[in-house]
C-alpha cells in the first residue's frame, strides 16, 4: 500500500502531495481493535488489586481526615479541555467527512477551528507554566519503577506492589506527551497551510514555499490529523469506562471524593485540597523526580 499520494511538478519532478487517504481507516481500525482487546482483558484476565475504603481499615481513616471534595482541575483547566475537545472534534470531522462523501463547505469552518485550537493551546502553556504545577504531567522516576513493577506483577513474577499514583498516572503523561507531538505538527504545518487560503490574517501566498516543501507540510498534517482520530477514539473509550468515569467527572464538576483519592493517589506525590482551594505552587523538577 502506498501511504503517499505523489504528483508530478511543474519541472518534472516527483513530490509528495498528501498522505493516503487509506491512513484514515488504518487509524480507525487499529485503535478499534485496541479497544476491543483492552476491554476483553480488563473484563476476563485482568486483577484490579486496588484496596478500597471499603476493605482497608487504614484508608478509611486516611479519608476520614479529608475533605469530602479534593480540588482536581481548576476552572481554566477545564475550560481549555473542552474548548480544546469541541476545535479538534470540528477538525477531524470538517477535514475527514468529505473525504468519505460527505459534501459541504468545510475549509472555513476548518480553520476557524484551527484558530480556536491555537488560541487555547497558547492559553494552557502559559496557564500550565504560571498556575499550575508543570512538573505533574512529565514522566519521573517513580513513573518508571511503578510501571516496571504493574509489568512485572501482571507477568506472575514475585514483586512489590506498586505505589500510589501521582496527580497523573504514567499512562496518562505517555497520552499527554503523543498529543503534544501530534498537536505540534497540525499546528505548526496548519498555520504554514493558512498562507494557501484567504483568511483575515495573512495575505494569501501559496509561494512561500516550494512544491516538494509544501508536499512535506500536507503530509505531516494528515498523518498528525489521522494520528488524532486514533488517540481521540482512546480519550473517549477510558473517558466512558466505569472504573474511570471519575475522572471524566472531575472534569466537569473540578472535583473528586476523597474516597477515590485515598484509594488512587499517593498523597506524597499529590496534596490534597479541598474543593474551592488554590493550588499548591509548583514544585521543582528536581523535588518531583
Amino acid at each position: 500500500m502506498n501511504f503517499i499520494q505523489w504528483a508530478q511538478s511543474a519541472w518534472g519532478e516527483r513530490v509528495p502531495i498528501h498522505i493516503s487517504w487509506d491512513l484514515l481507516w488504518v487509524a480507525a481500525i487499529a485503535a478499534g481493535l485496541f479497544l476491543i482487546v483492552h476491554a476483553i482483558y480488563v473484563g476476563y484476565w485482568a486483577k484490579n488489586e486496588e484496596a478500597t475504603v471499603e476493605s482497608d481499615p487504614r484508608l478509611a481513616a486516611e479519608a476520614a481526615r479529608l475533605p469530602a471534595h479534593i480540588a482536581r482541575h481548576s476552572f481554566g483547566a477545564r475550560a481549555f479541555h473542552w474548548v480544546m475537545a469541541g476545535a479538534m472534534l470540528v477538525l477531524l470531522f470538517s477535514a475527514f467527512l468529505p473525504k468519505i462523501g460527505v459534501r459541504f463547505a468545510w475549509v472555513k469552518i476548518h480553520w476557524i477551528a484551527g484558530i480556536v485550537l491555537i488560541v487555547s493551546v497558547l492559553y494552557h502553556v502559559i496557564h500550565a507554566s504560571f498556575v499550575l504545577d508543570f512538573w505533574s504531567i512529565w514522566p519521573d522516576k517513580q513513573d518508571i519503577e511503578d510501571a516496571q513493577s504493574r509489568l512485572n506483577r501482571a507477568m506472575g513474577k514475585p514483586f512489590s506492589p506498586p505505589r500510589r499514583f501521582g496527580k497523573y498516572p504514567l499512562e496518562n503523561k505517555m497520552f499527554h506527551l503523543a498529543v503534544l507531538c501530534a498537536g505540534l505538527s497540525v499546528i505548526c504545518t496548519g498555520i504554514f497551510m493558512l498562507f494557501r487560503i484567504r483568511t483575515p490574517f495573512f495575505t494569501r501566498n501559496p509561494y512561500i514555499l516550494g512544491d516538494e516543501t509544501w508536499g512535506l507540510v500536507y503530509v505531516l498534517h494528515g498523518l498528525a490529523g489521522v494520528g488524532f482520530i486514533a488517540l481521540v477514539m482512546m480519550h473517549i473509550y477510558f473517558a466512558v469506562r466505569p472504573e474511570k468515569l471519575f475522572l471524566t467527572k472531575s472534569m466537569i464538576f473540578g472535583w473528586i471524593t476523597r474516597n477515590k483519592y485515598v484509594e488512587h493517589y499517593d498523597p506524597e506525590r499529590w496534596h490534597a485540597e479541598g474543593e474551592g482551594s488554590q493550588p499548591a505552587p509548583a514544585k521543582s523538577p528536581e523535588a518531583v523526580i
